[in-house]
């Protein structure tokens, strides 16, 4: 049996992904933020483990890791956006819009990585987005954060590949989550007439993505565009 590691899952795809992995027999711990309802609802759905921890919080992202022990599989899906103009962005929304979204995946891969060493082995899946690699109006530090997310993944595949560790990255685009919430249902509408495949995505592509890769055993460094071909 695998264990599988998966951040921000109590909801969106987060919460498919743990589901997935579960599904095929791992052991699946998963930690959330906030939502302690969410957490165990996702935690009786499935079999897994909460562990309620703030990626960007680096001493609890440790003690989290801690207690979970052997890893085989990590995926990092915790995220936030914040949607407007540059200029109407605080500089405390900017800060923890990169604490979670990049440096969450920081604490996170160094918090694993004793058990990924131990083992010379394993596999790390990030979550980036198109916006990652074409940026968003109205989206600029959420745009930033997922290129971040990219650059890292390349590099940390070079360093870890001796290892026996390999590193990949999902850039989803359009998916039906709590991020699309106030988006007005005609726009969505737009936005899948515009998709080469007619619909916009569901949690659960992206999930089966991020299942290929943790299994894709000569695959390493690659961003899997996870779109529906709007962003080729």
């Amino acid at each position: 049996m695998e264990t599988t590691v998966i951040t921000g899952g109590s909801r969106g795809i987060g919460a498919a992904a743990v589901a997935r992995f579960a599904q095929r027999g791992d052991r699946v711990v998963f930690l959330y933020e906030k939502d302690h309802e969410a957490a165990r609802k996702v935690a009786r759905a499935t079999g897994a483990e909460a562990i309620c921890c703030d990626v960007a919080d680096g001493e609890a992202v440790r003690r989290a890791f801690a207690s979970i022990g052997h890893l085989d599989n990590l995926i990092l899906c915790a995220g936030i956006c914040r949607y407007g103009l540059l200029q109407d962005l605080s500089e405390e929304d900017w800060d923890r819009i990169f604490a979670v979204n990049v440096k969450g995946i920081y604490t996170c891969v160094k918090a694993a990585m004793p058990a990924f060493l131990q083992a010379q082995k394993g596999s790390i899946v990030t979550v980036s987005s198109m916006w990652g690699q074409v940026g968003a109006s109205c989206e600029a530090a959420y745009s930033a954060t997922k290129g971040a997310v990219i650059a890292l993944t390349k590099a940390l595949a070079k360093e870890l590949g001796p290892s026996g560790i390999r590193v990949n990255c999902v850039a989803p685009g359009v998916i039906l989550t709590d991020m699309c919430a106030s988006v007005a249902p005609e726009v969505l509408a737009g936005l899948a007439e515009e998709t080469p495949v007619g619909r916009n995505g569901k949690p659960e592509d992206v999930a089966r993505a991020m299942e290929y890769l943790a299994g894709a055993e000569f695959i390493t460094g690659e961003v899997l565009a996870v779109n529906g071909g709007y962003v080729i």
